[in-house]
């Protein structure tokens, strides 16, 4: 059965947690690299603020979703796109591209509060719609070992921040406050306002 949207995202988080509130759906694969480039530039601009950026980045996954339905002629239906980021000391902690890289988040994260920022982007015919959900979190202080060996697993590495929340990480943190699923990247709670408020009902 066709779903009643499109994410637009490759996050096998975001897909599970969109099949927890029971929204249906279909994957909507944004392109990422080369020949021709990405279809959306996820580098952070000089000068734009790390708000501006994680807004920026949902809603032209957004957009550009909608711009691929009509480029290769498909069904019309609103597309959901999310973006989230990890911010710490205002810089902020992409996706690890190697061990050593992600050996360095780990060690900024080590025994702080960093703040984990997810918008959400809901495009239809004529509008586009975000909500943004901020939370904190707190890891305990790691020891170089742990780190060394959390590095070694396959789970920092397409990770914001590179680390998971509801992996192996989870045994790092101390407190969350904020949303959880809004942490691991997608909050259900603005997705599911977001998605009433055009109509499509969860509940």
């Amino acid at each position: 059965m066709p779903g009643t949207l499109y994410l637009a995202s490759r996050s096998p988080r975001r897909r599970d947690l969109l099949k927890q509130i029971g929204v249906k759906f279909d994957s909507l694969l944004l392109r990422l690299a080369n020949p021709r480039g990405p279809d959306v530039d996820e580098n952070q601009r000089p000068d734009e603020s790390c708000g501006d950026y994680v807004e920026r980045t949902a809603r032209e996954k957004a957009s550009f979703g909608l711009d691929v339905l009509r480029m290769r002629s498909m069904l019309y239906r609103p597309v959901l796109s999310a973006d989230t980021i990890v911010i710490v000391d205002d810089d902020v902690l992409g996706k690890p591209s190697d061990v050593e890289q992600a050996r360095t988040f780990m060690r900024k994260l080590s025994g702080r509060t960093h703040e984990v920022r997810t918008v959400v982007a809901l495009a239809m015919e004529g509008s586009l719609t975000t909500a943004m959900s901020v939370s904190t979190v707190s890891l305990r202080a790691l020891t170089e070992p742990e780190i060394e060996r959390y590095c070694a697993t396959a789970e920092p590495y397409d990770k914001a921040g590179g680390y998971a929340v509801q992996g192996l990480a989870a045994v790092f943190i101390e407190r969350i406050e904020g949303s959880y699923s809004g942490v691991m990247g997608l909050p259900l709670f603005e997705t599911a306002r977001l998605l009433a408020l055009a109509g499509l009902k969860v509940l």
